[in-house]
């Protein structure tokens, strides 16, 4: 029983970094209709931009924070040049996937050219030793990530749900054509969607960069995890990527330890199986809108 909620406890931390990494791809696929492959590389870029600001001196805090300032205004732009030239038309969403793909592989050698490939150590943000919880016991690092991401999504479910340019931006990405014909800004709404990704992807990478140890490379497992996650919750619900990242963490973790064939080193595989699973039984995922369509 102690294994099992020292497992729990251990799923829940590493869910909750999922869950905002899933989270910074649904306000993207909520923005511009796409599956961003480059948003973890966005964070790992984001992650070495917080790493070079500690080494030169600055709290790793305020480290942070540069960071996700840079990533808010580097999603902006990515959304501004890159993206809104194919519009939001399901026509160019192929163009864009490979848009992104080539996005990704620019800061991946991007990174690799500006800082190498050698481990940069990066501190805990929340200091070392773990504390005891209910017999348990969980990293002080693990705890405050948890806070963070609930942190944040609350306060990103207030932005969404309860302001008026909360309310813009859902009537942007749900029906752009109506939402222009009301008076509202719909490229400024979906270049806000990307860059409040952007900052958000900055701050998983920089709060996973610990654990991960930070190299160009170190955000393709965790990104595995975040698509399986948003699978899971739904591509076009915030609430479900939370959930689902929670659900993703615990699972790969419970099917590490308890399936003997799959182990440590084989449970990345649960990703994979989750988002098989949920395409062929629930494709909307457990909070995802269904698509209607009129024939």
């Amino acid at each position: 029983m102690h294994q099992f909620f020292q497992q729990l406890l251990d799923g829940i931390a590493s869910g909750a970094l999922y869950g905002a990494m899933a989270l910074s791809i649904v306000l993207v696929y909520r923005a511009s209709g796409i599956v961003n492959f480059a948003q973890g590389e966005m964070a790992m870029f984001a992650a070495f931009i917080a790493w070079q600001s500690y080494a030169w001196g600055l709290p790793i805090l305020v480290a942070i924070l540069i960071a996700m300032v840079v990533a808010f205004f580097a999603g902006a732009v990515f959304e501004r040049v890159l993206i809104r030239p194919f519009g939001t038309e399901p026509s160019g969403h192929a163009a864009l996937v490979i848009v992104t793909l080539g996005l990704m592989l620019m800061l991946n050698s991007g990174a690799a050219w500006i800082w190498g490939h050698l481990v940069k150590e990066v501190p805990p943000v929340f200091g070392g030793g773990a504390i005891s919880i209910a017999g348990g016991s969980m990293s002080r690092q693990n705890l405050g990530i948890i806070l963070v991401v609930a942190v944040g999504a609350a306060v990103l479910f207030v932005l969404l749900q309860r302001t008026k340019s909360g309310l813009a931006m859902r009537a942007a990405a749900s029906n752009p054509e109506s939402a222009r014909l009301s008076g509202i800004p719909v490229g400024r709404m979906l270049m806000i969607g990307w860059a409040l990704a952007g900052a958000i992807g900055a701050l998983v990478g920089a709060l996973a960069a610990p654990t991960l140890f930070l190299q160009p490379n170190m955000m393709a497992t965790l990104l595995m995890y975040a698509f399986a996650a948003a699978t899971l919750g739904g591509f076009d619900s915030p609430v479900g990527a939370l959930v689902g990242g929670l659900i993703v963490g615990v699972s790969e973790n419970l099917a590490g330890t308890y399936i003997g064939f799959i182990g440590n080193e084989f449970k990345q595989a649960v990703a994979l199986f989750i988002i098989m699973v949920v395409l062929l039984v629930r494709p909307q995922g457990l909070f995802g809108s269904r698509t209607v369509t009129r024939v």
